[in-house]
């Protein structure tokens, strides 16, 4: 069997999550749900990244230990995942795991033996926020741009560092034999354009006398390490390494595609940082890395938990449901651009599409269906072209097989309005009627193969469809009402 194993960034449990979020686990359910289809067995993953500045202030700020802060987000995270529709097979791990512990720790020992580790004292700006180094000509105004409102801290100490200045070549191998590593394009010419100005060492550890909250340095018990080396950590750790052999065999070294999921702020790590290190450890590379745009809120500004202009994937999916949040995401959101997500934006793609569209044609259908007792032929109609969405699927270009699939409904749209079956079939010419009967049956295996097409996108809904056509009735209440 083919293997293909997929993971979204964990994210950072500093605060609950907001729809940007949401939109990486869907689209990364989406990919996974379709290669299954396609016959592969499929690892998806994700999880929790629960160490790091951020999480132990905030939990010093309520006065609980950091431990119960981050057990209770974690509670609220895995209750999310059901909510937007994931599969329930998904791989969850959390950072402060033992198993996840003790791999970050067996990494730390690899790199180190194969003498890409050094200590030092060092002097740095510091975006909490991104928890990350900043130079003075990534500030704006002395600020960091993806954290405005927070204040640019100066570190000062001794930590571990990683030699990511004698990466430089290596990596730029790797992006040279391995062409579609970054997708899209331009994110892949802008991380190629970083590593090709020249790399500096980065800094692994934090003493543990000011930040106490991480894995401990192995052999140092003055130092934990920096959050995002245990993090990164966690793709392959998910898999069971460095014990699981065959496991990480299976997914990592020997699958046919290894995909990474992120947002453009995590470009550097994701791209650069994690794939050094993966080089310095000698373990194979990440296969394709997807890079998301960010999802802008009211007047374009990127939505942030710390700008507190987030919106609520839980708030959508009670309102509307799931698969119409899951619609929204991967249709009316672009994939790899910045993209504005507004409730009033939603309401309007909702109705247009969805409850005009999608819903209103099935139920016509359906209706003609049941009460001519027209029954399933999967001759009448042709079904969408699969080797064209697996193409898309292919590129990560979800919205385009969206797209697809909406064309199709509005030609069945198109075609009742035009033929009016529902009028020819009442005809009592006998060639009228026979005509209208077969106009009906083109309908009903027209939104059959829509639903076979949704399957991945929205799960449920293609349930409904196909359970609606297999017993010839569709539920009391509509897919999708007006809002």
């Amino acid at each position: 069997m083919k293997r293909f194993y997929i993971t979204t960034t964990l994210p950072y449990l500093n605060a609950e999550l907001h729809i940007g979020h949401a939109i990486e686990f869907i689209r990364a359910d989406v990919i996974a749900r379709q290669k299954k289809i396609e016959g592969y067995e499929v690892f998806f993953n994700t999880g929790t990244d629960e160490h790091g500045l951020k999480i132990y202030r905030n939990a010093q700020a309520i006065g609980i230990p950091v431990q119960d802060y981050v057990d209770r987000l974690s509670v609220k995270f895995k209750e999310l995942l059901p909510l937007l529709g994931l599969s329930p097979d998904l791989n969850i791990v959390r950072t402060t795991d033992s198993h996840h512990k003790s791999a970050a720790q067996a990494f730390w020992k690899i790199c180190d033996e194969n003498g890409f580790i050094y200590k030092k004292n060092y002097k740095i700006k510091y975006c909490v926020g991104c928890e990350l180094e900043k130079t003075d000509s990534e500030l704006v105004d002395g600020k960091c741009s993806i954290h405005p409102l927070m204040i640019i801290e100066e570190i000062e100490e001794e930590n571990y560092f990683l030699k990511f200045s004698e990466l430089q070549k290596p990596l730029l191998d790797l992006y040279k034999n391995n062409p579609k590593l970054v997708v899209p394009d331009f994110r892949f010419n802008e991380i190629k354009a970083f590593v090709e100005r020249g790399l500096q060492d980065f800094s692994i550890s934090r003493l543990k006398s000011k930040m106490p909250w991480g894995v401990p340095v192995p052999g140092d018990s003055e130092q934990v390490m920096f959050v995002w080396f245990d993090a990164l950590v966690s793709y392959i750790s998910a898999l069971g390494w460095p014990e699981n052999k065959e496991n990480f065999e299976k997914f990592w070294v020997n699958a046919e595609n290894v995909v990474q999921y992120c947002g453009k702020d995590n470009l550097r790590q994701q791209s650069a940082m994690w794939q050094a290190m993966l080089i310095v450890a000698g373990l194979p590379n990440t296969k394709q890395i997807v890079i998301d745009g960010f999802v802008t809120g009211e007047g374009g500004i990127k939505m942030s938990k710390s700008l507190g202009n987030v919106v609520n994937p839980i708030d959508i999916v009670k309102e509307y449901g799931i698969d119409a949040l899951r619609y929204f995401v991967l249709r009316e959101v672009q994939p790899f651009e910045d993209s504005p997500f507004t409730v009033e934006r939603f309401k309007e793609a909702y109705n247009a599409h969805l409850a005009n569209g999608l819903g209103n044609l099935v139920s016509r259908v359906m209706k003609m269906a049941e009460s001519n007792s027209v029954t399933l032929d999967l001759k009448s109609a042709p079904a969408l072209d699969i080797k064209k969405h697996k193409k898309y699927y292919d590129s990560f270009e979800i919205n385009k097989v969206c797209d697809d699939i909406w064309l199709h409904i509005q030609e069945v749209d198109k075609f009742i309005q035009e033929y009016q079956p529902f009028k020819t079939v009442k005809s009592e010419d006998k060639k009228e009627k026979e005509k209208g009967l077969q106009q009906i049956s083109f309908c009903l295996a027209s939104i059959y193969h829509i639903a076979i097409a949704l399957e991945p996108i929205m799960p449920s809904t293609s349930k409904i469809i196909l359970e609606g056509i297999k017993t010839g009735k569709m539920p009391e209440k509509s897919l999708f009402m007006r809002k």
